[in-house]
C-alpha cells in the first residue's frame, strides 16, 4: 500500500495515510484514460447545430428563367445550394453524440487516473477543509502553505511599452471534498484555477485536467469504501 503524508491546511504535517493499491497502485492504462476523456468530451456536446437544406428556406416557388434558349444553364429554383441565400448541402442537423463505456472500463480509468497522480507526486491529502465563511484567502493561503503554486511570467502594458512580471498563484488545482461545503465551494469558486467536486462525483477528465489534486482525508476513505 502506497503511503502519503497528510497535512492540514496551514501546510503541517499531521501523519501518514495507507492507501489502497487497487485503487492509488494500479497500472496506468494510457488507453483506457484516452477512452474515457474521449467519452467525456463527447458528453459535453449539445449537439444542436442544424442548417437549412432548400426545402427548408423561404423564396424558390417561380423558376429563375425558361428552360431553354438564354444561353445560361438551367435552374429550377433560387434557393438551390450554388445560389445566395440558398439551402446549405450535406450541412449539420441535430444529432446526439451520446457515447458510454461500460462499468468496469470506468473503474479502470479512474483508479489509473487516480494511481497517476500518487506516481507523480502530484495528490496530496488534506486532514480537513473547513472554513466559517467566505473566505477565499484562506483558501489561497492554504494552497500557498501546501507547495501549489508556481511563478507565472505574465505580459502587461506600461504605457507604450510591454513589459513582463513574475506572479505567484495557484496550478490548476481540484479539491475532492466528502461531502459539499458551500463556504470551501464559493471561496474555491474565485480563483480562477481551483475547482471543486465531491469524492462520489468525481471524473477521470477533472482529475487529468488539474496539475495537483488534493484530497481531504475523509474523502480518501470514502472512495476506498467505495471501490476496494
Amino acid at each position: 500500500m502506497p503511503n502519503v503524508k497528510v497535512f492540514d491546511m496551514a501546510g503541517k504535517e499531521v501523519g501518514e495515510m495507507s492507501l489502497s493499491d487497487k485503487i492509488f497502485g494500479a497500472e496506468v492504462n494510457a488507453a483506457v484514460l484516452h477512452a474515457a476523456v474521449r467519452a467525456y468530451m463527447l458528453n459535453q456536446r449539445q449537439g444542436t447545430q442544424s442548417t437549412l437544406t432548400r426545402t427548408e428556406v423561404s423564396g424558390g416557388g417561380k423558376k429563375p428563367w425558361r428552360q431553354k434558349g438564354t444561353g445560361r444553364a438551367r435552374q429550377g429554383s433560387r434557393r438551390a445550394p450554388q445560389w445566395v441565400h440558398g439551402g446549405i448541402a450535406l450541412g449539420p442537423k441535430p444529432r446526439t453524440y451520446r457515447t458510454d463505456l461500460n462499468k468496469k472500463t470506468k473503474r479502470v480509468a479512474l483508479f489509473s487516473a487516480l494511481s497517476d497522480k500518487v506516481a507523480n507526486g502530484n495528490l496530496v491529502i488534506l486532514d480537513d477543509c473547513k472554513l466559517d465563511g467566505y473566505k477565499t484567502a484562506e483558501i489561497a493561503k492554504m494552497f500557498k502553505a501546501l507547495g501549489l503554486n508556481k511563478d507565472v511570467e505574465k505580459k502587461f502594458k506600461d504605457g507604450d511599452e510591454i513589459k513582463t512580471r513574475t506572479e505567484n498563484v495557484a496550478c490548476k488545482t481540484l479539491l475532492v471534498l466528502p461531502e459539499a461545503d458551500k463556504y470551501v465551494v464559493k471561496s474555491c469558486a474565485n480563483i480562477p484555477t481551483a475547482a471543486t467536486t465531491l469524492y462520489s462525483t468525481i471524473n477521470v477528465y477533472e482529475i487529468l485536467n488539474a496539475e495537483k489534486l488534493v484530497i481531504t482525508r475523509a474523502a480518501a476513505e470514502k472512495l476506498q469504501e467505495v471501490y476496494a
